[in-house]
């Protein structure tokens, strides 16, 4: 027995190594690939990456608005992101008047950055391991959901202990519940826009060219962190100050060349890579071509209604744009996991997994049955998945609908014989707030429209038979089940309309009183408790609420219990992937917590005949130009200095202006705007996009083909001191020595 386990030991362990440039990585231990850093021309410590005891790059790096990375460039707190990332605040400033989407916005001197509301920052103090905290009591239980319970008691526990002296702390799972790590955050509350360049540079190529290699797209913009005068985050006061952070990165605009070592540090958001093979078939044949398809829908909707004029193209672009990122996304996830065959590739690994399982008695009785039990739950899981997806991707896009719920608690708490009014203060004030910004951005029309599509290719799709059955108590005290059937406005649309969805919303919001913003303002301001009274008997509303009802009754318990087991045998594959084959390293997946990734600068062969060379350029800007497209179409003054070659110090070595280049990092959503760093540690790019071909490293890593894609910061200067004139902000940045 000891002769064969070696022997499958030896054959296996080449097919499980952990690929080079894979991994997204912890900062706090970097220890356990650092040689490799070091190998591929890594000038830094361990320590200079991440450190508590001093100022280290981790300092430099924060999640921006809690769905990307920026990065301190100076002594000032300037920021450096996305544009994508940073532009609904763009479109928040914009009117008709003046149109920043269009033409860019650059504050000339401080006092001009402009304040964004509910806009923060956070960086990452500390981090620590506190599994064995949050696992407390856990093994005394068989209950996943008695589990979930004590892993959420602990987790809180230590989060509230941990929150004081103006941080704040959470706690986050890894590899699936085996292992938990604290978090100590400080956020900042007061920052500001600084610039961003014309949407004809900061989207370039729009959605034709989105995840798509080569790319030539400004995608930049400029914030800046304001701070009391003592230095520590403070609500927005004229009376602020620029952040003096403890660190921010140099700015390396030598150039950069193939095969050059590369490092990403961010928050990326979501990765999945130790699924099994029925994992990637849920999402690779089941609910990515199901989202893929209601947002085709919607989109195509909100296009053809911003062509019509451009009040509603303002109101519409950051819906539309964050509606499309996604979209594409997942068609390229679609692609990349046919082409490279996961679904059999995981096949692969699960049989070698139950070759080594099953030569080990000991194996064989904790994860014997493992994998049957993962097959029978996916299948039994399809349904529930599918009508999650309904819901999530197609009735609860329409606006008016999830601004007509929002205001159920309001009116749940003041029709109590007596209501809490703190409860209720706290929702009349978030009410309010998101008044301003629904109303601001919407258009009944476009609703309606999607209304109509959405429910129809709901109602086509969704397997209607799904019911559950709750025990209440009915006014008389008495226990009654109560059957939760399908929700009213399919029955009712069905029945009454003939299945005329755009009749039935005609009339449904015609008599609701949310599309009336004057009458809604004045609800929220002029509250009384007997006002429950006109939301409960909104006809809008309470289609709305049995429609949320079912989700929450029958749709989401559905899956979450049958996804919560398919949780707990993943938790379980993790620890037996790692107990069984403990050759290999392990990266956790991403979750939004700070990590490092480290690869070099290096083309691609998408496909037969096909090799992508490492970088681009402004001469590609006008080989795409197209001044009747709006993905194509160049800004004058950029066409001027492209002419005369007016490039400054920021052309290469060959005279062009290196625009992007591509390189072997692992990354994912939440990486937009995240720094990408030589081997000094010093700023070459913004990290914003990936490869189409590899969009499916969220689920499966294919080194030939991934690759993320960064705007060279030579370009971004270029734009800000060439194109802006905004060259006074150059003044502020530390730049590192020519090579």
């Amino acid at each position: 027995m000891k002769r064969l386990l070696f022997f499958l030991l030896i054959l296996l362990t080449p097919n499980s190594r952990l690929r080079a440039d894979e991994g997204m990585w912890i900062p706090a231990l970097l220890d356990q690939n650092f040689a490799d850093m070091q190998a591929r021309g890594l000038k830094l410590s361990a320590d200079d990456i991440y450190s508590v005891n001093h100022s280290s790059l981790k300092d430099a790096v924060c999640q921006f608005g809690g769905g990307c990375t920026a990065e301190l460039i100076s002594s000032k707190g300037l920021l450096l992101t996305n544009h994508h990332c940073g532009f609904s605040y763009i479109q928040y400033f914009s009117t008709v008047q003046n149109d920043y989407l269009t033409n860019g916005f650059w504050a000339m001197k401080q006092d001009e950055e402009l304040p964004c509301p509910g806009l923060t920052v956070t960086f990452i103090v500390s981090m620590e391991n506190v599994t064995a905290k949050v696992l407390a009591g856990v093994y005394d239980t068989t209950s996943e959901t008695r589990r979930i319970a004590l892993v959420s008691a602990n987790a809180k526990a230590i989060e509230k202990e941990n929150t004081k002296d103006g941080l704040d702390a959470f706690v986050r799972a890894f590899y699936y519940g085996n292992e938990y790590y604290m978090f100590i955050t400080q956020t900042f509350t007061d920052v500001r826009m600084v610039g961003a360049p014309a949407y004809q540079i900061g989207d370039f190529g729009g959605d034709a060219d989105n995840w798509v290699w080569p790319r030539q797209t400004g995608d930049f913009s400029l914030f800046r962190i304001y701070v009391d005068k003592d230095n520590k985050p403070a609500k927005y006061s004229k009376d602020n100050v620029p952040y003096t952070p403890k660190k921010f990165f140099k700015i390396n605009a030598n150039g950069v060349g193939e095969n050059d070592f590369t490092m990403v540090y961010g928050f990326p958001g979501k990765t999945t890579e130790y699924l099994t093979s029925y994992g990637v078939n849920l999402i690779e044949n089941v609910s990515d071509p199901l989202k893929v398809d209601l947002r085709t829908q919607r989109i195509n909707i909100m296009e053809q209604s911003m062509l019509s004029n451009d009040t509603i193209r303002i109101k519409y672009a950051a819906k539309r744009n964050g509606a499309a990122n996604a979209w594409k996304k997942w068609q390229g996830e679609m692609l990349g996991l046919k082409n490279a065959d996961a679904i059999a590739e995981k096949k692969k690994k699960e049989d070698e997994f139950m070759t080594r399982v099953n030569a080990n008695p000991l194996y064989k009785t904790k994860y014997g049955d493992l994998l049957p039990k993962m097959d029978s739950l996916h299948k039994d899981i399809y349904q529930w998945q599918r009508s999650l997806d309904f819901f999530s991707e197609g009735c609860f896009q329409v606006e008016l609908i999830r601004f007509a719920y929002s205001f159920g608690t309001l009116a749940m708490e003041s029709a109590k014989d007596t209501p809490d009014v703190k409860v209720i203060t706290k929702q009349r004030n978030d009410l309010y707030n998101a008044f301003f910004s629904f109303y601001k951005d919407y258009d009944l029309n476009v609703d309606k429209v999607t209304a109509a599509a959405m429910f129809a290719s709901v109602w086509k799709g969704i397997d209607t038979s799904l019911t559950s059955f709750n025990t209440v108590t009915n006014p008389k005290g008495k226990k009654v089940t109560v059957r939760n059937s399908f929700p009213f406005m399919f029955r009712e649309a069905n029945k009454k309309y003939k299945g005329d969805w755009k009749k039935y919303f005609d009339q449904l919001f015609s008599r609701s009183m949310f599309i009336d913003s004057a009458k809604v303002r004045s609800l929220i301001l002029n509250w009384k408790n007997s006002d429950w009274k006109k939301i409960k008997n909104d006809p809008l509303f309470q289609r709305v609420e049995n429609l949320y009802s079912y989700y929450y009754a029958v749709i989401l318990p559905g899956w979450t219990s049958r996804n919560n087991e398919i949780t707990r045998l993943q938790r379980l594959y993790m620890a037996g992937l790692m107990e069984v084959c403990p050759e290999k390293k392990y990266y956790p997946d991403a979750n939004s917590t700070l990590r490092v990734a480290f690869g070099k600068i290096d083309e691609y062969s998408p496909k037969d005949g096909v090799v992508y060379k490492w970088y681009s350029t402004l001469d590609g800007v006008f080989q795409k130009e197209d001044s009747t497209s709006l993905d194509y179409a160049v800004p004058a003054r950029l066409k001027q200095l492209w002419l005369a070659k007016d490039y400054g110090p920021y052309a290469d070595k060959d005279g062009t202006l290196h625009t992007s280049f591509i390189a072997s990092n692992h990354t994912t959503g939440g990486n937009s705007g995240s720094p990408v760093l030589d081997k000094n540690g010093d700023l070459i790019g913004t990290n914003f996009d990936r490869c189409w071909e590899g969009t499916m490293s969220d689920v499966n890593y294919d080194p030939t083909v991934c690759r993320n894609i960064t705007l060279d910061v030579r370009y971004t200067l270029f734009i800000i001191d060439k194109y802006a004139g905004a060259g006074y902000l150059l003044k502020e940045m530390e730049f590192a020595k020519p090579n």
